[in-house]
């Protein structure tokens, strides 16, 4: 029969993600508007922006964090273009944007010396295989795949390369080991809700004394610039951003901080993500409909939680009608506005993808899984 509780909140998109609970337009009042972001106030408040993440995220005092342009794949790129070149890199990909960093690497700096480690979707490569004495390039967390890394034990600590993050689905939902992280990449609009377009760039000191004693063989563009005459711009690690930033989204990302740090910091945010997950596991558990993308317990993300439809009466028929089918639970869920934007990634096999961040309320997971299996049924019996 059809559930009649609903989750109070249908927003479970993996991106720009739920907002934190309580959240309204007067949250961003505060905002630096009609300013410069170069004047006192502007820079004050792009200033905190990076000290209020510090505190949370818990990264080093000699790590520096800047604000970038392009979200996290602007950071990435940066990253990517600054950096690479100076020794062989091994690229781990396992879904669709780690993918695209592979593209970057071999098609777009063409780089001879460089290693792809692949796995498919829900499942995680040898991370055995890699060389730390090698550049490396990784997801932390697979947006598009539901697998994470389930720890940094494989990154080797007297490492002579540099390990580059891609941690957009990770930061403030997973614990991230700084000493085993030299660049780190992140976006506002993923686990704290903040809003698109505005980018993370955490550089460790040996990724400084990289861009401080490399140059790239390839031009820069004016937004990848970190260095200037062989020397860090620090200004930009303390607010002086490249380009213009929304200050009204850096008000609202100071505000998701603020948030943050009053519910009992990243400790908390990961303790709601994980419930996320758990409540979806233990319905999964009790459901012969469907299973987790990610085959081993240990790499399921409790962000980007990716499910796949099992019945045998579905997986029996052609991929295409699987497919077409599959497709249709989010479109019958939307329609009900009972849960948005839970349709698999376009490059990732049919099936579901539920946003377990910490600013989704576990309860409304728990009154969302009804609704699938009526949704599941409803698109069974045609």
């Amino acid at each position: 029969m059809k559930p009649t509780a609903r989750p109070r909140s249908p927003l479970f998109s993996s991106g720009p993600c739920a907002k934190r609970p309580g959240w309204d337009l007067s949250s961003l009042s505060n905002a630096v508007l009609g300013r410069s972001h170069r004047s006192k106030p502007g820079k004050a408040r792009l200033k905190e922006a990076i000290d209020r993440t510090r505190a949370v995220l818990g990264v080093p005092e000699d790590y520096r964090i800047g604000i970038v342009p392009a979200s996290d794949t602007g950071a990435v790129e940066m990253a990517l273009w600054s950096l690479l070149g100076a020794r062989g890199v091994d690229v781990l990909a396992w879904e669709s944007f780690g993918k695209g960093w592979v593209t970057d690497i071999t098609k777009q700096l063409r780089l001879d010396d460089v290693r792809v480690i692949e796995a498919d979707y829900g499942a995680l490569p040898d991370l055995g295989s890699v060389d730390c004495d090698r550049d490396v390039v990784f997801t932390w967390n697979g947006t598009t795949s539901g697998v994470r890394v389930p720890n940094g034990d494989w990154i080797a600590a007297d490492r002579q390369g540099l390990t580059i993050c891609d941690a957009t689905s990770a930061a403030f939902a997973m614990d991230l080991p700084w000493d085993k992280l030299d660049v780190t990449t992140f976006s506002w609009q993923k686990v704290l809700g903040g809003e698109a377009a505005h980018g993370m760039l955490i550089l460790s000191p040996r990724a400084v004394e990289r861009l401080e004693s490399h140059t790239p063989s390839w031009p820069l563009p004016k937004i990848f610039r970190l260095t200037k005459g062989g020397k860090l711009i620090e200004g930009i690690f303390e607010g002086a951003t490249i380009n213009t930033p929304s200050m009204l989204c850096v008000e609202d990302y100071i505000d998701a901080l603020k948030w943050a740090d009053s519910i009992g910091g990243l400790a908390e945010l990961i303790r709601r993500s994980e419930a996320n997950l758990a409540a979806l596991s233990s319905w999964v558990e009790q459901t012969d409909w469907v299973d987790f993308l990610a085959a081993d317990p240990a790499t399921r993300s409790c962000t980007s939680i990716c499910l796949k439809v099992v019945d045998a009466d579905i997986t029996a028929l052609p991929a295409d009608e699987q497919a077409r089918l599959v497709k249709k639970i989010p479109a019958v869920l939307e329609a009900e506005g009972v849960a948005f934007d839970i349709g698999a990634y376009r490059d990732a096999p049919a099936g579901l993808r539920i946003w377990g961040g910490a600013t989704v309320e576990t309860c409304d997971i728990e009154a969302l899984t009804p609704w699938l299996d009526w949704a599941f049924a409803e698109v069974k019996a045609g």
